[in-house]
């Protein structure tokens, strides 16, 4: 199956995963994960992230041991250079896992960014970014192991401490949901409240609002203007994992470009992404799973930024203000 096999006396190959940020982006490395693993079984796979991930990676039985950042790097470089690994896997490719491929001297295998097609992209608008979704080059970046692809796609766990039991849930919301998270790491990549009041009355359905704390004055907006029967608002409520539990019990997903979105492809839901700033042409729209774009595509100073602003360099915000809600939701038709 792989081309590293070694001796009964070896030690068992020992892989060296860094992803330090960001939920979506480590939920995406799941597939290098599982495939690693699965496709070498006596080996030892390790997986070093920040510690405000810890979360994502608890519950994966395909990561043998967690290593994470909280402080200085340095600290852990020495008991990471004992482990004695035997190959890294730079899914990240910043000068901080530079650091680490360095101090360690072992062979390396190291994502491509695409940051010079990015920039080209932002800047001049000017698309050479392969049509490849990014999954697909984290896996390209373990072919030199002999490591496929097994098409299952996104790997989220969830502690049992964290399902969220229906009964907890307002009798409104018991029967059937449809998951919102509006939160989002950039203003530019979040519709405005009041579209996000418009979007709801869309959906016209008991839907949960998800999001951090920092979101929760947003969500009781939208709960206030639209009420307790259609709005429930566990925005600051929930920590990520229950967050998921939710996402995973949903009819179907609303979601801007953040890290629930792939939380939600991880569990199959079909999702209605929505895009501001950003572009799914960067290769991290929803994976594996049915899923609908809703962008503006009308505009010549789209995408802006491959990540986002505090708001709209232009000043008139019209990827998310004048965003077409004209699309039917089809999984509701034959409810209402």
């Amino acid at each position: 199956m792989n081309n590293l096999s070694h001796p009964v006396s070896q030690k068992p190959t020992k892989f060296l995963i860094l992803r330090f940020s960001s939920i979506g982006d480590i939920v995406l490395t799941t597939p290098v994960v599982r495939c690693l693993k699965q496709q070498y079984p006596d080996a030892e796979v390790h997986y070093f992230t920040k510690i405000q991930y810890r979360s994502l990676l608890e519950e994966n039985p395909y990561i043998d041991k967690a290593w994470y950042l909280d402080g200085n790097l340095g600290e852990l470089l020495p008991r990471l250079r004992g482990e004695q690994f035997d190959y890294i896997i730079d899914l990240h490719t910043n000068l901080r896992t530079l650091r680490i491929k360095l101090s360690l001297g072992v062979r390396s295998f190291s994502f491509p960014k695409l940051n010079t097609q990015k920039w080209l992209l932002t800047n001049l608008k000017f698309n050479v970014m392969p049509l490849v979704h990014i999954v697909d080059r984290y896996m390209a970046t373990v072919t030199p192991l002999s490591v496929s692809n097994d098409d299952q796609g996104l790997d989220y766990f969830i502690p049992y401490r964290d399902e969220v039991e229906r009964d907890w849930l307002p009798a409104t919301h018991r029967a059937g949901f449809v998951a919102y998270a509006i939160g989002g790491q950039h203003a530019t990549k979040r519709l405005p409240l009041a579209r996000m009041i418009e979007l709801c009355q869309k959906i016209n359905y008991p839907t949960i609002l998800l999001g951090g704390k920092e979101d929760f004055e947003t969500g009781e907006a939208i709960r206030q203007t639209l009420g307790d029967t259609l709005i429930f608002n566990a925005c600051g409520k929930c920590n990520l994992n229950q967050s998921a539990s939710l996402v995973r019990q949903s009819e179907f997903v609303f979601t801007h470009d953040t890290g629930l979105m792939h939380v939600a492809a991880a569990f199959k839901k079909k999702v209605y992404s929505i895009w501001g700033n950003t572009t799914p042409l960067f290769g991290m729209y929803p994976y594996q799973t049915p899923h609908v774009i809703l962008e503006n595509n009308s505009l010549s100073c789209r995408p802006c930024s491959k990540i986002g602003y505090a708001k709209c360099p232009k000043g008139h915000f019209k990827c998310m203000n004048e965003l077409s809600f004209d699309f039917e939701i089809k999984e509701l038709r034959a409810r209402n």
